[in-house]
């Protein structure tokens, strides 16, 4: 991200309340990701230590702070969709993608195919527990999710297995 992007970003915050995650939440929608330099020159510009940047943009997981794929897949492992079976749908995506879900730098469950057409990642809980299990695909919730749904929900966002 270049320094004049970064300025237009933050002239649009002028409130004092949210102005950071604003700024962040636009960071990330330019760039898919925040990238570490963005948070330096951000702690720069506003006199923000980058150690309160970086703890709200680990805190929140909306941010990420490394590319994702072009579909972000997300598996909640809330209480109610792990009991109904969200470790199978979780595993039965890791087969399909061809990848293993693991500890990221950042703390979160997090991994992106080799094509970078895929990120599939965890959540701790989506609030939708009466459709459980649930996943999210950039944005689209889909409920009583099972693992022989699976090719076809993917197919919509060009996975071709």
């Amino acid at each position: 991200m270049d320094e004049r992007t970064l300025d237009a970003i933050i002239a649009q915050h002028d409130a004092p309340a949210g102005k950071l995650l604003g700024i962040l939440g636009d960071i990330q929608n330019q760039e898919g990701y925040i990238p570490r330099e963005a948070l330096e020159m951000l702690s720069d510009k506003l006199g923000v230590r980058l150690s309160h940047l970086y703890s709200l943009a680990t805190f929140y997981s909306y941010f990420s702070l490394k590319p994702v794929g072009d579909h972000v897949i997300t598996v909640c492992m809330g209480t109610a969709c792990h009991v109904k079976g969200a470790p199978r749908i979780l595993e039965a995506l890791e087969g399909m993608l061809g990848v293993e879900c693991e500890t990221a730098e950042d703390g979160r469950f997090s991994v992106t195919t080799d094509d970078n057409k895929f990120t599939l990642e965890i959540a701790r809980c989506f609030g939708a527990c009466s459709m459980a299990p649930v996943l999210r695909i950039d944005g689209n919730l889909y409920g009583y999710a099972a693992a022989e749904d699976l090719p076809a929900i993917l197919a919509e966002y060009g996975w071709k297995g």
